[in-house]
């Protein structure tokens, strides 16, 4: 019978904590940039770098929020799969072994925002509800 309540409190949270991620964050792009939609696995890919050129050639910049934004933390475990400290760590092991350097880091969704406007391949991501005045919301699948 502790085991049943066991699984059944983990399940509850499982699902408490999908919930609270789900639609946390939207991703942005250039209002130039002619996409409409990516998948969350294309999105990962961008953020981590293994995708690196937009469908007419301009070069991707990704940009994160600083590690301790709730929204960095819905984006990183919606999209990656893994925490945030899991992400760092795959960035530092990359640095160390000369295989590339983390995206950029801004503080704020309006730094985001600004960032982003100003910079024809960058992409980030914003709190859900944040008002994305002179960018485009992209679709995640």
């Amino acid at each position: 019978m502790k085991n049943l309540l066991s699984l059944v409190f983990f399940f509850v949270l499982a699902a408490s904590i999908n919930e609270a991620y789900a639609q946390s964050f939207q991703v942005i792009v250039n209002e130039a940039n002619a996409t409409e939609s990516l998948s969350k696995q294309e999105v990962s890919d961008i953020f981590l770098k293994e995708k690196t050129k937009w469908a007419d050639g301009t070069d991707i910049t990704p940009i994160d929020l600083k590690a301790q934004s709730a929204t960095r933390v819905a984006f990183s475990v919606e999209v990656h799969g893994r925490s945030v400290g899991a992400i760092r760590s795959h960035w530092q092991q990359a640095a160390f072994s000369g295989a590339g350097t983390a995206p950029l880091e801004r503080s704020s969704d309006a730094d985001v925002i600004e960032f982003v406007k100003a910079n024809p391949g960058a992409v980030g991501y914003i709190s859900d509800g944040t008002a994305a005045d002179g960018v485009k919301v992209l679709n995640v699948q």
